[in-house]
């Protein structure tokens, strides 16, 4: 990719992971491979590896707060996407924060539960995500089970979906990005979903088999993120990010005992442009 005179700037708001496949790391990489500046923001240090997470250190709201000021009064971002928040002071003090600085094109991330099982959203946080950081929002890019949490309803075919996406956009975030990952109806295939407020649209792509998907959530909506750092609309951002991480499951690593990473590296070096 040739250099452009014009440095786009991406922000991740997120936690650590020590494993290198999802959180700050997985969106940074993303960010680098799409060409955009990455920043980041740390709410959280992790340790964690393909076997799962076996410790969480949340940061102090302030000290998030205060990252978010250094960005904002010297290197204000193009796009900013959430990831891991874990508090709901956390969530409070990202919400005052975008609020102040009028960061554009914010991407949400709801992460509450990692792979192996582990919480990573205390329960009183989920209201305050709902409350105060939602509404901020230009698009919320939940799973199957994330929804179900935000929505109260249960999720087991596409017009569930359909349904869930009007309640996520009347939250109001401006577009609901609902995945298909986790949807047995559709079987071989993946149907992801984009809801505007007025039409639905879908992305279908057959199901990988391979355990090897740490970190995809996040992947996926750092592609987006930094899709919309560069100036796409949200559906060029959306398909940007499906072709991103499609290449990078397709070609996930097999490194370590559990649920490895997927591969950053695969859109650049496999998807035929």
């Amino acid at each position: 990719m040739q250099p452009s005179t014009v440095i786009h700037k991406a922000l991740t708001i997120a936690g650590s992971d020590s494993g290198g496949g999802a959180g700050i790391q997985a969106d940074l990489k993303t960010f680098q491979e799409l060409g955009v500046y990455g920043m980041s923001a740390i709410t959280a240090i992790t340790a964690q590896n393909t076997l799962g997470v076996q410790a969480v250190y949340p940061m102090e709201a302030g000290a998030v707060a205060e990252q978010l000021r250094s960005l904002g009064d010297d290197l204000p971002p193009d796009a900013v996407k959430t990831g891991m928040l874990a508090h709901a002071s956390i969530i409070t003090a990202v919400a005052e924060q975008m609020a102040h600085y009028r960061f554009p094109h914010l991407v949400i991330d709801p992460v509450m539960i990692a792979k192996g099982g582990t919480s990573l959203l205390q329960r009183e946080a989920l209201s305050a995500l709902v409350k105060e950081l939602i509404p901020l929002s230009f698009m919320i890019t939940p799973n199957v089970p994330e929804a179900e949490e935000l929505t109260g309803m249960s999720i087991t075919s596409l017009s569930d979906r359909e349904e869930a996406a009007l309640r996520l956009h009347q939250m109001g975030s401006d577009y609901v990005m609902l995945k298909g990952g986790h949807d047995p109806s559709t079987r071989d295939l993946v149907v992801d979903m984009l809801y505007d407020g007025t039409t639905f649209r879908y992305w279908e792509h057959r199901r990988i088999d391979t355990r090897h998907t740490h970190g995809t959530g996040c992947t996926f909506s750092a592609a987006i993120t930094a899709g919309l750092a560069q100036g796409m609309t949200a559906y060029e951002a959306v398909d940007l990010a499906k072709a991103f991480i499609h290449a990078a499951i397709e070609h996930s690593f097999e490194i370590g005992a559990g649920q490895g990473p997927t591969n950053h590296f695969a859109y650049r070096l496999y998807h035929a442009d």
